[in-house]
This record gives C-alpha cells, sequence and structure tokens, in this order.
C-alpha cells in the first residue's frame, strides 16, 4: 500500500511512482491517463477517482482539482497526493468519502506544471511556471539571478549605498527595515537579488526580465491581454501545451460542476472574479460561492475573498486569463482558487490585507516572523547574511529568504497540517454535487397489452442540474433528456422515445427568509408514456444530461 511521506516535496519520478503505486492497489477505485505533455515533454498524469462498481466516470458528477501550475508552488501537488490517499484509504472506511466515491468522480491533476517545479526542486532557479523561453529566446542587459557563492541558493544581496532604502533593524541584525521618507544620516542599504549583471556599466543596475517569463495562469481563454497589458499571457490563449490540454479534458467533460485550484501562498481561499465587482455577479451563484466559502473557511481556518475586491496586486490593475474565472465564466463551475501556506499568520499576525502587507508594515511584524522562523523554520527559510566579494559590485552580503520555504511552502514538518484541513474541503465542495436520480418507475395496465408508465426523476443534489446560472447563461450543459428503450415488438403509443424533460433545481435555489423558504418541487418532475408491449421484455429508461450523472431504471413486464 502506498504510504506518503509528508515531509518532504515529491520530484517528478516520485510522484509518479506514488501514484502508480495508487492505481495497482485500488485498481477498482482509480485509473491514470496523460492528458497531454508538457513543454519539456513530461506526461500531465491525471488521476480519475471513482467507484467502478457504481458506474463509469463520464456517468457521475465530476469535480475537477488541479496543482503546482506555478513552479515553486509544490506544497499544492503534495495536497493532491493527500486527497487521492484520503479518498481511497477512506473507501469502506469513511461514510463520506465512500459516499462520494460512489456516486462522484474526482479529476486530480497533482502536477499541472511538471517542468517548472522539476527546476525549482533540483536547482537553485525558481521560474514563475514554464521553463520556455517568453518572450525572449535569450537573457538580455541587466541583473540576473544566479548562485554566486555556490552554496545551491540564490538568496538576496545586500550592499552598503548612501542613498538605499533599508536600513539593518536595532532589535534583529538579519531584519532589514524599510528606510523613513525623513530619514537621513544612517548607513543605508540596496536588497537586489543574488546574481550578476550582464553588461555592466559599473553604475546602473537595473533587474532583467527572466527568460522564462511565462505565467501559464494567465493563458486561459477568459479575458485573456497579450504581452504588452500583461506580464506572461503567452502569445494567444491556450497557446502553452499544458493549458492546452487542461482546457481540452475539461471542454470534453461538461459533468464537472466545480474544481479547485491548488497554489500558494497566504493562507485565503479566492472565488472569481480576477477583473470586476461582486455587483457583476449572478445572485444566486454569488450566494453559493459565499455559502462555500463560509464553510471552507469553518474547515481551514483561511478567509475567502473575491480576488479583484481582498487580491488584487495592484488597486488600478486586474488579473485575467485566469484558471478559475475561465471555468466558472465559460463553463459555470463553481471553483476556488486555494492559497496554502501563510507565513506572516503562522507568526500571528491576522487581520491584515493580503497584498498591501507585503508593501508595508510594521517591523513589529519581521521580528515576530523571525522568531517563528527560529523555532519552527528547520534552519530552511532564512539565512544569516553574510560576506562576499562581489565580482562586480565589490563587497556585498549574501543571505535573506529561501525562495523555496519560508513564503512560498511550508517547512516540511508543517506541511501535512497545512493541506490536510484543504482536502476536507475538497470533499464538502465535491458534495455539493447535483445528483440525478430516477425516485419512482412504474407501469399501470390499461388492458390488451397497453401500459401507461410514469417515472418521477429527480435532482438530489445541492446544485441545479446545470450546475450554475452561468452555465445555464452560457449553455455550458444540455438539458436533461429521458430515453425511453423498448422491448423487441413493442410500440409508443402515447410520448416519445427521446423526452427533454429540462433542468431541475436544487437545494441551491430555495431561497430562506427568516426560517421560511421556497418549498416548491422543482427539483422533482414527472414523465409518462403510453406503449403497447404484446410480448414479455424490459423497459429500460435513462435519464441524461445535465451534471448529475446518468440515471437508469428498469421494468419486466
Amino acid at each position: 500500500m502506498p504510504e506518503i511521506d509528508y515531509t518532504r516535496y515529491y520530484r517528478f519520478a516520485e510522484l509518479v511512482e506514488a501514484l502508480e503505486g495508487f492505481a495497482a492497489e485500488y485498481p477498482d477505485l482509480i485509473s491514470l491517463q496523460s492528458i497531454g505533455k508538457s513543454y519539456e515533454g513530461r506526461d500531465l498524469w491525471l488521476a480519475t477517482v471513482t467507484n467502478a462498481a457504481t458506474g463509469g466516470p463520464r456517468e457521475k458528477p465530476g469535480f475537477w482539482v488541479d496543482a503546482n501550475i506555478h513552479a515553486s508552488e509544490v506544497t499544492g501537488a503534495m495536497a493532491g497526493l493527500h486527497l487521492i490517499d484520503t479518498l481511497l484509504k477512506g473507501y469502506d472506511n469513511d461514510p463520506e468519502c465512500t459516499r462520494l466515491l460512489d456516486r462522484t468522480t474526482f479529476y486530480i491533476l497533482p502536477r499541472f506544471n511538471p517542468d517548472g517545479a522539476e527546476r525549482a526542486l533540483t536547482t537553485p532557479y525558481v521560474v514563475r511556471s514554464s521553463v520556455r523561453p517568453y518572450p525572449y529566446a535569450e537573457r538580455i542587459d541587466g541583473l540576473y539571478q544566479e548562485d554566486i557563492n555556490a552554496d545551491g541558493i540564490i538568496l538576496q544581496m545586500r550592499l552598503v549605498d548612501p542613498n538605499g532604502d533599508w536600513r539593518v533593524s536595532e532589535h534583529d541584525p538579519r531584519v532589514m527595515v524599510k528606510r523613513k521618507p525623513h530619514e537621513i544620516g544612517g548607513t543605508y542599504y540596496r536588497i537586489l537579488p543574488e546574481g550578476l549583471i550582464q553588461n555592466y556599466d559599473g553604475v546602473n543596475i537595473k533587474l532583467s526580465r527572466a527568460v522564462e517569463g511565462l505565467d501559464i495562469n494567465r493563458n486561459f481563454p477568459v479575458d485573456w491581454r497579450p504581452e504588452a497589458e500583461q506580464y506572461g499571457a503567452g502569445p494567444y490563449p491556450t497557446s502553452e501545451p499544458e493549458i492546452r490540454a487542461v482546457v481540452q479534458f475539461i471542454v470534453d467533460h461538461p459533468e464537472i460542476h466545480s474544481g479547485l485550484t491548488y497554489h500558494t501562498y497566504s493562507g485565503v481561499l479566492l472565488r472569481p472574479y480576477g477583473d470586476r465587482a461582486d455587483d457583476q455577479m449572478n445572485l444566486h451563484d454569488l450566494d453559493v460561492f459565499k455559502a462555500l466559502g463560509k464553510h471552507g473557511t469553518e474547515l481551514t481556518g483561511w478567509p475567502s475573498v473575491s480576488v479583484y475586491h481582498d487580491f488584487r496586486y495592484h488597486p488600478k490593475d486586474v488579473i485575467t486569463g485566469v484558471f478559475d474565472d475561465w471555468v466558472y465564466d465559460h463553463l459555470g463551475m463553481f471553483a476556488w482558487t486555494v492559497e496554502f501556506w501563510d507565513l506572516v499568520g503562522s507568526a500571528g499576525i491576522k487581520d491584515r490585507k493580503f497584498i498591501e502587507w507585503f508593501k508595508e508594515h510594521p517591523e513589529e511584524d519581521d521580528l515576530k516572523i523571525m522568531q517563528w522562523v527560529d523555532q519552527h523554520g528547520e534552519g530552511l527559510c532564512f539565512y544569516d547574511w553574510t560576506a562576499f566579494e562581489h565580482p562586480q559590485l565589490g563587497p556585498v552580503e549574501i543571505g535573506g529568504w529561501h525562495p523555496m520555504y519560508a513564503f512560498r511552502n511550508p517547512p516540511p514538518a508543517k506541511l501535512l497540517e497545512t493541506i490536510a484541513p484543504v482536502t476536507q474541503f475538497a470533499l464538502a465542495h465535491a458534495a455539493i454535487a447535483p445528483f440525478t436520480t430516477i425516485s419512482s418507475f412504474e407501469l399501470e395496465s390499461l388492458g390488451d397489452n397497453v401500459y401507461r408508465l410514469q417515472a418521477v426523476v429527480q435532482n438530489e443534489g445541492y446544485l441545479p442540474s446545470y450546475g450554475s446560472q452561468k452555465g445555464r447563461e452560457r449553455k455550458a450543459t444540455l438539458p436533461l433528456e429521458a430515453l425511453l428503450n423498448l422491448p423487441e415488438g413493442a410500440s409508443l403509443k402515447l410520448g416519445q422515445a427521446k423526452t427533454t424533460i429540462g433542468d431541475l433545481e436544487g437545494r441551491s435555489g430555495r431561497v430562506s427568509f427568516f426560517g421560511f423558504s421556497n418549498g416548491s418541487t422543482t427539483d422533482r418532475t414527472k414523465v409518462e408514456w403510453v406503449v403497447h408491449v404484446p410480448n414479455p421484455g424490459v423497459i429500460e429508461l435513462t435519464i441524461q444530461g445535465g451534471r448529475g450523472g446518468i440515471a437508469r431504471a428498469k421494468l419486466e413486464i
């Protein structure tokens, strides 16, 4: 039985080995497929997790999870493995895991970006996402990151400069404090990434753009903007093979009703949109998002917020072309970006604005973080400033924050406690699916081998059969249909073999008001036929369409 080591971060080969081990141990619950290749030719391994004995994957509501689209955010890949691990080991042992796998299909892509993650895990170099050179084929002039002291990590450099922006804290020599606007007369520093300067003129230092300049979570086909408007979005929507593979798979599986995309960092649950305010959203869908977010906060302790209102990098700019906006706006899926790990919050700094904090915060916060790092950082988060003779800049000190740990990922000892609550959120989120059933299928004899058939079709789920109002607006799914299959020699006297039922609401549509709610039966409907069946046989009924799976029933005559 595969045992995942949640005290370290898996490289690609280890991750694939773990997935293959699960598939060998639980062949009736999990299957693997490559849905495409990365830029460097690695397989994008997708795990399909469901109980095959209760129906094929495509016959059930689907739930999507992906992780590690950004190269250094390897916490998400381990969280993807943890979700698979929990589901498989929970079947027949945990009632909720059992129920979910009996009636739901999980599609889990633990490593969306295998190339970037492998580079981050095996070299000092950390790229944003893909390793494909873009938009330039080679380095341009300026400072580029390099492990100049050959310690296997690319950290930061601080150098004395009378016009620098930083000074050393009086309370902890490791901590750098922002110079006040009026401050003069001290020893000040510039802080730069550790590296070398291409074509240095002895005076000017500019930060060069990384050769690997893509951010493939800007490459999805929703409100995509070109390079001149948004850094790293690629030459056109779905230009990158990883994005193209995922987009094609999800479009080909309209039964997927919701999903999560795993990122780091900040300890927050982010919902659409990134480029517009809540008052431009469908109110029913917004209520569903808020209900899900409230439960997510209860499970994880992290706030749930709108990207537009609470997580913009700049108050006058927006982020577009991202996964959760695409699947919600085009396909009507309820999708969240999960930002794992919160070093700042772990140090006891709460009730802050996520992006603004990084721009400005009190020195006391830095001291709290350093105290936490000393106690829990395993020596991985922060490196003391050490003198070094830079070949171009002369005397500098190299040290500071590790690019993989500290902020981007938790120290390994904190990994499991970071990811486990989100697995519970994923299970709860998957459980909101619409679920199509045939609650009754009966016949009444009218004489002379003529029968009246009556079926009651019901949506037993929380979401409506079409998923969301945005999905209905986009016509992302087909309406429910009833398909009647008669035995040989039988014929229809009234009704059609293929009957459009339409949509069925779920519990999410029943608005409550002071303890009262709309109790109308919009979650079920009745379908009738009159048939002539001269010989014994079996009548089969299939209900398909929407996102609630396929329901079947039989009658013997």
